[in-house]
């Protein structure tokens, strides 16, 4: 009989490869950012990270969805959420890697050991909570490379790294919950904290009324005496959106006799009772599948408070920030995987006679969105890099300046690069197939980071009130002068940036402003780190305006060739 269904001119899978040391744009921007660092651990990780084990494990934590459970099978409330298997096998290996807390402190003494099986896939953590004088930069790279593999389950990592510096209000809370903020076991059990090896933090701040409005707050905190932690308060209401519920505290806004406070609110309390936090339904989200997302109601809930009354904004935003570079990151690290596997695709699919990747179009779109990944990655580590340095004048106004620049730019360009990288592989892209379908699975994750932490206007107004701060003109030219002369284009956006940031006046123009400060950062990092095939290509484009209105338009001196042979993730 004749065969009716063989298959051919389908590409394999991109798996079993090390996510890191093909990627020469990280490469180079560590290489720019912190010199010193030691990229063992990182090479390491990376290899764990594209394992096709590890890529099971994100297939089958986001086609198994969290479960919550407000009630056991005789009627008590329980509110928990039941995650698969995978889901814990991927936050083990985030934790064991030191992606969450380990940058505030040194990790804990006694690591968990590798064993058999998933067990001995974890990684080492990355430089033992040093960094090699870079922490933030190393645990960004590896932030990065992790939501590659699988990004929602970053979220309570991210929110545990991000909790540190605003804890540090309440001095008590922080001396025992810190270290273990900072362990690298991984306990998903509901225990008092006393109990448990490692903890993890989340945070609760909007509400159905207000959203981004968080001064529309109507949750009430009422005072309910004082212990060890200090002032204790008893929470009555809502919040909207409150994520990773099976966190061990989280960090609340409430409103206080002194106006609107931040109060650490524990899942557990000292005598191992379950505090007053009612867990009413999980979101059913466009992405972020792994990762449950809830709406839950306060009944009287026991917290503490961080910082004063009535400066809880201040307080939670100094968390909000680094989850805003978080932001940033895991976006740049979403672009590269989607780059990746429109690069693998095209490599291995023949149409017209040869590889798509030799056809002259399917170049320019490849070339087009490998300069968009690169330049997200150089901002992305750029931003890291600042908050390593914090008693550096100079580091602090860009952390300022960068952080709204970096989540409202990079975020904004990668649904734009997920479609193109899709249309790259065709309806093979398009299509899920249980959850094997990763470039889908990318589609619909990228607009979450556009979102979360603030969407692009609350951004562009962020970076508004950054320019008032300190000499931020000043600080601009000193970040931009050392590209300068490299390309005409750069150059005459970087002359015009000064007058128009002193000359803003009203808000109308405030996200153009962002685009054009990210862009001309990107650009002068880019001259600074990348082959000039990259660099020129970028300039020409984005600044100089040899481009279109969409991916695949760069101009027909581009070197096409040398770009995507950079980019390549094997």
């Amino acid at each position: 009989m004749d065969a009716t269904h063989e298959v051919f001119n389908q590409p394999t899978p991109l798996a079993g490869y090390n996510l890191f040391e093909t990627n020469r744009a990280l490469r180079d921007a560590l290489k720019f950012n912190a010199p010193q660092l030691q990229l063992a651990p990182l090479e390491h990780l990376g290899g764990v990270l594209g394992s096709a084990e590890m890529q099971a494990h994100a297939r089958l934590a986001n086609t198994n969805a969290p479960v919550l459970h407000t009630h056991d099978r005789f009627g008590r409330r329980i509110d928990e959420v039941e995650f698969h298997p995978s889901y814990h096998a991927l936050m083990k290996a985030a934790v064991g890697a030191g992606l969450h807390g380990t940058p505030w402190g040194s990790p804990h003494p006694n690591p968990p050991p590798a064993g058999e099986g998933t067990d001995a896939l974890l990684p080492p953590p990355l430089g033992e909570g040093r960094g090699g004088g870079s922490p933030h930069v190393q645990r960004a790279a590896g932030f990065m490379l992790f939501t590659e593999l699988e990004p929602s389950i970053l979220c309570p990592i991210s929110m545990s790294y991000a909790v540190t510096p605003a804890l540090r209000g309440n001095a008590a809370v922080f001396a025992d919950w810190a270290p273990k903020l900072a362990s690298l076991w991984y306990d998903p059990q509901l225990k008092p904290w006393r109990d448990k090896p490692g903890l993890t933090m989340g945070m609760g701040m909007t509400e159905k009324q207000g959203g981004s409005d968080v001064r529309a707050n109507t949750t009430r905190a009422v005072r309910a005496g004082s212990d060890a932690w200090g002032e204790r308060y008893e929470i009555t209401g809502h919040k909207w959106f409150f994520s990773a519920p099976m966190c061990d505290a989280f960090l609340v806004l409430a409103q206080a006799p002194a106006g609107l406070s931040c109060f650490f609110l524990p899942r557990v309390l000292e005598d191992g009772s379950r505090n007053a936090i009612r867990i009413q339904r999980l979101k059913d989200k466009l992405g972020n599948k792994a990762n449950a997302s809830s709406e839950v109601e306060f009944h009287g809930a026991s917290a503490w408070l961080v910082g004063e009354e009535g400066r809880g904004i201040p307080q939670i935003l100094e968390m909000g920030t680094m989850t805003r570079l978080d932001c940033a990151l895991g976006t740049s690290g979403l672009m590269r995987q989607a780059l990746s596997l429109a690069l693998h695709h095209t490599h291995q699919r023949q149409a017209f006679g040869k590889p798509l990747v030799e056809q002259p179009l399917m170049k320019n779109v490849l070339a087009d969105i490998a300069l968009e990944s690169e330049a997200a990655t150089a901002l992305a580590i750029r931003l890291a890099r600042a908050f390593d340095r914090p008693l550096d004048a100079h580091e602090r106004l860009m952390a300022r300046l960068l952080t709204p620049v970096a989540k409202f730019w990079i975020c904004k360009r990668g649904s734009h690069l997920a479609q193109e990288a899709m249309e790259c592989l065709g309806g093979n892209g398009y299509v899920e197939e249980g959850g094997e379908g990763v470039m889908a699975r990318v589609y619909r994750e990228m607009p979450l980071n556009s979102i979360w932490e603030g969407a692009g206007n609350i951004m562009a107004l962020d970076l508004l009130r950054a320019t008032r701060k300190g000499d931020a003109v000043a600080a601009l030219a000193q970040e931009l002068a050392p590209a300068r002369g490299s390309h005409a284009a750069l150059d005459r956006l970087a002359d015009a940036l000064p007058g128009r940031i002193e000359a803003m006046a009203t808000e109308v123009e405030a996200r153009r402003l962002a685009q054009d400060l990210a862009l001309a950062v990107q650009a002068a990092l880019l001259v600074r780190t990348a082959p000039s095939a990259v660099s020129n290509a970028f300039c020409a484009s984005r600044l100089g305006g040899d481009w279109g209105h969409a991916f695949g338009t760069l101009g027909a001196s581009t070197d096409f060739d040398a770009i995507i042979a950079r980019a390549c993730p094997q």
